[in-house]
């Protein structure tokens, strides 16, 4: 099996389990060992009381193309510290994609970046998130 197929069977049993990722809205646009893009339309419900998209659209949306990507390799992988910086806001009807980039892996951890970009490739927010290899996979081999 080659990586990519790895990532991509690894992803799909992901989303078959992830009920929150589709019921927000986002899509998983593409996947490859160590890198996920994910994709959400801002809608009327993901808009807060200052008419912008709400912060935790943002870092959900972000939160979920890092998991994506620091599954991609079949080993069980979770979040250890994730952080956000807001940049611009993104707006009702903008479609706001992540695109998470494995920068480390060194045995168990893992640091991933996640670019959040509109469609006019402006610039939302930064995320950085760490990651922990746990025990299992999702699928064997």
């Amino acid at each position: 099996m080659t990586p990519k197929e790895r990532a991509k069977k690894a992803a799909a049993i992901m989303w078959e389990n992830d009920r929150a990722s589709p019921w927000i809205g986002m899509r998983l646009d593409t996947i490859d060992e160590g890198r996920s893009k994910m994709s959400l339309v801002v809608q009327d419900h993901h808009v807060n009381g200052h008419d912008i998209c709400h912060g935790g659209i943002i870092f959900t949306l972000a939160d979920s193309a890092f998991a994506f990507a620091c599954n991609s390799r079949n080993q069980n992988t979770v979040a250890q510290h994730n952080s956000i910086t807001y940049i611009s806001p993104g707006k009702l009807g903008d479609t706001l994609t992540a695109d998470a980039k494995e920068v480390s892996l060194s045995g168990r951890s893992g640091i991933y970046d996640v670019t959040v970009t509109n469609q006019n490739n402006d610039v939302i927010a930064e995320f950085r998130g760490c990651s922990r290899a746990i025990r299992g996979q999702l699928f064997e081999e």
